[in-house]
C-alpha cells in the first residue's frame, strides 16, 4: 500500500478544480452550546446556560461543503421548503462557497433543520424539524431535469441517502443511466434502512460497518471473526450491486476496500485519527475526498488513504465540519 508521505502530500493538490454533482437530502444543522450547572426544578432535566449558537450545513450539503473546502467545485441538487430555514440555508451555502442555484423548492415540505443542544462537547438533546416522505411526481421531474442538465458539466456524481425522501430507486436508476451515458463516476453513501437493490449500478459505495451488515442481509452473527465477516459482506455487496468498489468505513479500525479483481480479504487502510471528539459528518468527508480523488485519476488505494487522512482531521472537531488541503497536508506530515 502507498504509504510514502511525500507522495501523499503531492496527491492532495490533485483534488483541486474537479466538478462534482451531489444529489440527496439537504438540511441545516443548528448548535446551541452552553454549560450545565444545575437540574431544572420543573423536571429532572439539565438546564443549559447558553454561551453561543452556530449554524452549519448538514446532510448532503455538508458533503458539498467538504468538496468546496478540498478545492473542488460542488453542484448541489436537493429539495428545500418555501420557508425561513430554506432562506437561511441558502445563505449558509454561499458562505461555504456552494451555490444554492440548483436547489428545488417544494411548498409541501419544510427545509430540514436539526437543532443540537450541547453542554461543552456533550450532546444534551437533538430536535429534528423535518418531513420524511418521497417527492411528488411533479417535484421529482424537476429533480431529474436538473440532474440531466448538470451531469455533462461534472467529473463525477455523489449520491447521499439520508432516507428523507429525495433519493428513490427511480432517482438512483436515472442518475446511474445518465452517468454511464456521459462516462461519469457515481459514488454513494447509503442508508441502512434502504434495500441494497435500490443502489444497483453505482460504481463505489461507502457504508459504515452497521450499514454494510444491514445492506448485505446476510444475518451474520457475532461468533465469526471480524475479518471473515468483512470479507463475506464486502464481496456480497460487490456482487449484489455490480459495483467497482465497496469501501467499508470502520471507525477507529480504518477502512476495508473490496474490488472484483482485488484480494479476497480486501485492502485494509488504517485510521490516522489523533483524537476523536465527534464523528458527525465524518462519512461526508470520506465520500467527498474519495470522489474528488477518483475523478482526478488517483487509484482506489490512494483515494482511500487520502479519505482516511481527511476523516482524521474532521473527527477532532465538533459537528459537521470540513477539512482543507492545508489541514490534510499538516496531518500527513504529523504521521511521517
Amino acid at each position: 500500500m502507498t504509504q510514502n508521505p511525500e507522495v501523499l502530500l503531492n496527491l492532495v493538490d490533485h483534488l483541486r478544480g474537479r466538478k462534482v454533482l451531489i444529489v440527496g437530502d439537504v438540511g441545516l444543522d443548528e448548535y446551541v452550546i452552553g454549560h450545565v450547572r444545575r437540574i431544572s426544578p420543573e423536571a429532572p432535566v439539565p438546564v443549559v446556560e447558553v454561551a453561543s449558537e452556530d449554524m452549519r450545513l448538514g446532510l448532503s450539503s455538508n458533503v458539498a461543503a467538504n468538496v468546496a473546502s478540498l478545492g473542488g467545485i460542488p453542484f448541489l441538487v436537493g429539495v428545500v421548503g418555501n420557508d425561513s430555514t430554506g432562506r437561511v440555508f441558502s445563505e449558509q451555502l454561499k458562505k461555504n462557497q456552494c451555490t444554492p442555484d440548483h436547489l428545488i423548492v417544494d411548498d409541501d415540505r419544510p427545509t430540514t433543520r436539526k437543532l443540537r443542544v450541547m453542554a461543552g462537547q456533550h450532546h444534551v438533546v437533538r430536535v429534528d424539524f423535518e418531513k420524511k416522505k418521497f417527492l411528488s411526481a411533479k417535484v421529482e421531474e424537476k429533480l431529474f431535469k436538473k440532474i440531466a442538465e448538470l451531469i455533462p458539466q461534472c467529473d463525477g456524481v455523489i449520491l447521499e441517502d439520508y432516507a428523507k425522501g429525495v433519493l428513490s430507486e427511480r432517482t438512483v436508476r436515472e442518475v446511474v443511466s445518465l452517468a454511464r451515458k456521459h462516462n461519469k463516476i457515481v459514488t454513494l453513501d447509503p442508508n441502512r434502512t434502504s434495500p441494497a437493490s435500490m443502489y444497483k449500478g453505482v460504481d463505489y459505495i461507502t457504508p459504515n460497518t452497521d450499514e454494510a451488515l444491514a445492506l448485505s442481509e446476510l444475518g451474520l452473527d457475532d461468533l465469526r471473526s471480524p475479518s471473515e465477516t468483512f470479507h463475506e459482506v464486502g464481496h456480497h455487496l460487490l456482487e449484489k450491486l455490480q459495483a467497482k468498489g465497496v469501501i467499508i468505513t470502520r471507525g477507529k479500525d480504518g477502512m476495508s476496500a473490496f474490488t472484483p479483481s482485488g484480494p479476497r480479504e480486501g485492502q485494509h487502510i488504517p485510521t490516522f485519527a489523533r483524537a476523536v471528539y465527534d464523528v458527525t459528518g465524518a462519512g461526508d468527508t470520506v465520500i467527498a475526498t474519495l470522489t474528488l480523488a477518483l475523478t482526478s485519476g488517483l487509484s482506489l488505494e490512494e483515494s482511500c488513504l487520502l479519505s482516511n487522512y481527511a476523516a482524521g482531521v474532521v473527527v477532532a472537531k465538533i459537528g459537521c465540519v470540513s477539512a482543507s488541503p492545508g489541514e490534510i497536508k499538516d496531518f500527513i506530515k504529523e504521521h511521517r
